[in-house]
């Protein structure tokens, strides 16, 4: 399993590798609140999402997308492949934000239908896990409804920049689990 850089196309969103030409759009559809639960950049500024994009870029097992509205072109959120272990065939979809005004729209759905099916149909993965903070309970309900099954609780699992010990909400979904998952996603998605 080679996981590399690919653009991934739906009807609402275009997933893009993630470049310094996405950080302006970033810092539009950026706002504090998004990343009470997340990892912001140092500022939510163009040259803070600059320097986050790099970041990003140079970690290692990492492989980060903008999202991109197909309607205008612009950036409206970040989502990731992170975690790669190609020997297991396994990865996480995660570092995921989208911009206030496209969260309940088909945008995220859509994002994990596209990840999910390149994981699993194209890369021959045989999990991918999802990863929540155990506060955010608004994600939690999101990776149910997806149909990721809850594996448990990861306890003082790491340190936020605030010094807060995170514990984490495991999901997953293995290959035998996808074609349901991906039944799901596309029921979802017509009624968008």
């Amino acid at each position: 399993m080679e996981v590399a850089p690919v653009t991934l196309e739906g009807r609402f969103v275009r997933l893009e590798p993630l470049e310094a030409r996405h950080a302006g759009a970033l810092a539009e559809a950026a706002s504090p609140d998004l990343f009470t639960y997340h990892f912001p950049p140092d500022e939510l500024t163009p040259a803070g999402f600059a320097a986050q994009i790099e970041g990003l870029r140079a970690a290692p097992r990492f492989e980060p997308f903008a999202q991109v509205l197909r309607e205008t072109g612009r950036a409206i959120g970040i989502t990731s492949y992170l975690d790669i272990e190609p020997h297991n065939r396994a990865l996480e979809i995660g570092f995921t934000w989208i911009g206030k005004p496209w969260q309940g729209t088909g945008v995220n759905p859509e994002s994990k239908l596209l990840l999910l099916a390149h994981a699993f149909e194209t890369l021959g993965a045989l999990r991918v896990q999802l990863k929540t903070d155990a506060r955010n309970l608004q994600s939690q309900a999101a990776l149910t409804k997806l149909g990721a099954v809850r594996e448990g609780l990861l306890r003082k699992h790491m340190t936020l920049p605030d010094g807060l010990q995170r514990d984490t909400v495991l999901f997953s979904i293995t290959d035998e689990e996808w074609p349901d998952v991906r039944r799901l996603l596309e029921e979802r998605l017509a009624r968008c």
